[in-house]
């Protein structure tokens, strides 16, 4: 392909804009730049409380002994905080023109009007725009970003905040709860579907700074929703770094389908947090596509807590030239007759690294569970490398567990069978990839679905040259 066409559809990811900010805080993690934080948000005692903690165990909490290396990355050096010149509006048109540009060249609000019930867009530490349909927020349906879901709903919100994600998970759960700022707050009531998605859109624009947003999702019994996260950043020389977090009640025969489509830049660090608690005949669904970030590591829980509750992780990887992505899933049956299905797919191509990290954990109390554990990676060249390390511990005898590993290159058999029949060598390995990621792009909302293939083939034509 010409160089240039490939230039200008990254540039399509590569969306930079000048933006004023309010407010910045000085890079580094201290007990002042907390300070400053939680009064510019007017935020109560506890949470500054919460947030003096969330310092003192980052501060004596030691460095993950497992994943990505990330010896370089400097969090005295990262700006924790920075603050928009834009007040949160609910109508598109009050969106300051230079934010708006950068959304909408992701496909915000097109994507909006077409396919979701409503939107939360966030540009480095703030939502800058919110809105839900009208017929839904009658109903009973809260969606709001987390620091107006403070303010409005107190009580839920503190009964709940980091009570999935707890602090002392690791290093960087305590710094998440330290320095939040933004995310989404959602709860469904009893018996209430949501025909449509919800999503959240989290974009970095900043140099050497982080995004800290914390996502709170309570389905009520009965209910059911959708929520897709996207992220996105600008391509910068300076380390970023992403540290969220997804907390996810999943009550009593609810349903929750949580969609990522991440295309981080290839200069941040993503290390992120994902945790749901599913209770009786509970269903929690995650589908993830991992294509951006210098280095990652991500692993979605679910914890089946709940007599007959489901988890099931479908996920697909792109380690291109430069990445290291450690991801995986967890599944924890802590009670009787749970089920779970874990799908992980990855692709690592021009030296990338992909590897699954994952655990499945049945209980001496999870009698007559089920689960089926399936890795599978692709490497399309003799640079690029792919691992699997998938732990099972099945503390009972009376459940069934399956498990299939596969990793392999693209054969030069298969590449010939599908140039014999008029495609060329770029195309045929686009389509062999293509053909792999398909269980995931077919759980995706069509728009959605285009998009994914778009980042496929963008992927494919760098890795490729």
């Amino acid at each position: 392909m010409n160089p240039s066409v490939l230039n200008e559809r990254e540039d399509m990811f590569n969306v930079k804009v000048d933006v004023e900010y309010t407010k910045k805080t000085s890079p580094g993690l201290t007990k002042e730049v907390i300070e400053e934080i939680s009064k510019s948000k007017d935020e109560p005692a506890w949470m500054f409380e919460h947030r003096l903690k969330c310092l003192r165990i980052f501060e004596t909490w030691h460095e993950p002994r497992f994943g990505v290396d990330i010896a370089d990355l400097k969090v005295d050096e990262i700006v924790a905080y920075l603050k928009p010149d834009a007040q949160k509006a609910r109508s598109w048109d009050d969106v300051p023109k230079e934010i708006k540009e950068a959304f909408e060249k992701l496909g915000i609000p097109e994507a909006e009007r077409k396919i979701l019930a409503g939107v939360g867009a966030q540009y480095d530490s703030e939502t800058v725009y919110q809105n839900i349909k009208e017929e839904l927020e009658s109903i009973g349906v809260v969606f709001l970003d987390m620091d107006t879901a403070l303010r409005k709903y107190p009580d839920m919100v503190k009964d709940h905040f980091m009570k999935v994600v707890k602090p002392t998970l690791h290093k960087y759960a305590a710094l998440h709860g330290a320095v939040w700022s933004g995310g989404s707050f959602v709860y469904v009531p009893k018996g209430v579907k949501v025909p449509l998605p919800l999503q959240g859109y989290f974009m970095m624009g900043a140099p050497g700074a982080g995004q800290f947003e914390h996502t709170l999702i309570i389905a009520d019994e009965g209910s059911e929703v959708t929520y897709i996260e996207g992220c996105s950043a600008p391509r910068y020389n300076i380390l970023n770094l992403h540290a969220g977090a997804v907390e996810i009640l999943v009550r009593k025969g609810a349903k929750v389908k949580y969609i990522t489509i991440q295309n981080w830049s290839k200069n941040t660090y993503n290390l992120n947090t994902k945790i749901a608690i599913v209770e009786e005949e509970g269903i929690m669904e995650w589908v993830s596509g991992s294509f951006g970030s210098f280095k990652t590591m991500l692993y979605p829980a679910t914890m089946l807590k709940g007599k007959g509750g489901t988890g099931n992780f479908l996920s697909v990887t792109y380690a291109g030239k430069g990445q290291h992505l450690d991801t995986g899933a967890k599944m924890i049956h802590l009670a009787p007759f749970t089920t779970s299905v874990v799908d992980a797919r990855s692709i690592s191509s021009g030296g990338g690294w992909a590897f699954y990290r994952g655990l499945l954990h049945i209980s001496e109390k999870a009698r007559h569970s089920r689960s089926t554990v399936r890795c599978s990676s692709l490497m399309l060249d003799n640079r690029s490398r792919a691992d699997t390390l998938p732990i099972i511990e099945v503390m009972n005898n009376e459940s069934d567990v399956g498990h299939e590993a596969r990793i392999g290159r693209i054969s030069d058999e298969q590449i010939f069978y599908l140039m014999s029949r008029g495609l060329n060598e770029q195309q045929a390995r686009e389509l062999i990839v293509r053909g792999f990621f398909e269980p995931i792009i077919k759980e995706l909302p069509l728009e959605y679905a285009v998009e994914l293939n778009r980042l496929v083939s963008l992927e494919m034509e760098s890795s490729i040259g």
